[in-house]
């Protein structure tokens, strides 16, 4: 299982290095990622533990997957990641597992998501060209993108254009789990 302080040291690492190796400052990242100057000191201080959806932003303005920003140690020609090593993220009764991610040649991350009966996650836009493509391995998901609504039912797939808000939703009876890889271009617009 992995180690959570270990996880934050390396984020905190990993985003101060991203950040220094783009020439960022600290308002320069937040105007970037719409994260707080005060936010990002804590999370390069390695004080806090950072949402999903922060860590989302704050990879999207760098350029890079999250998984380069939960990596631990340096990424080798076949990276395994084994059950005990996959980054969970756990808010409520949401839980998402990034599985693998790699940001060359193209920023893609490999996602395990489940939601209780209720629950629902708003994404936040990605970068302009964004995709996500899932299948959902158990339940009933609702899929709202850009004010619409699609239900995805068991051993169904669905792409999208994940560049503006989405929210994924279990509104079943029963736990919902989905696989998801989202796909972003490398180049990162400036604001």
């Amino acid at each position: 299982m992995e180690n959570p302080e270990l996880i934050t040291q390396a984020i905190a690492s990993n985003v101060r290095a991203q950040r220094a190796h783009r020439g960022l400052t600290l308002d320069a990242l937040a105007a970037r990622s719409g994260v707080s100057r005060g936010m990002l000191v804590q999370v390069e201080q390695g004080r806090t533990n950072p949402s999903v959806s922060t860590l989302t932003r704050i990879a999207s303005a760098l350029g890079v997957t999250v998984a380069r920003l939960v990596e631990v140690g340096d990424v080798p020609v076949v990276r395994i990641v084994g059950k005990a090593d996959a980054v969970t993220f756990d808010q409520g009764d949401v839980r998402a597992r990034l599985l693998v991610g790699a940001d060359s040649p193209v920023i893609l991350e490999l996602w395990d998501w489940r939601l209780a009966p209720g629950e629902h996650h708003d994404g936040d836009p990605h970068p302009a060209g964004t995709r996500e493509m899932l299948t959902v391995l158990r339940g009933e998901l609702t899929l709202t993108v850009y004010g619409k609504s699609h239900v995805i039912g068991t051993d169904d797939a669905v792409l999208f254009t994940a560049d503006r808000a989405h929210r994924y939703a279990n509104e079943g009876d029963g736990e919902l789990r989905f696989i998801m890889v989202v796909a972003e271009p490398r180049e990162v617009a400036d604001h």
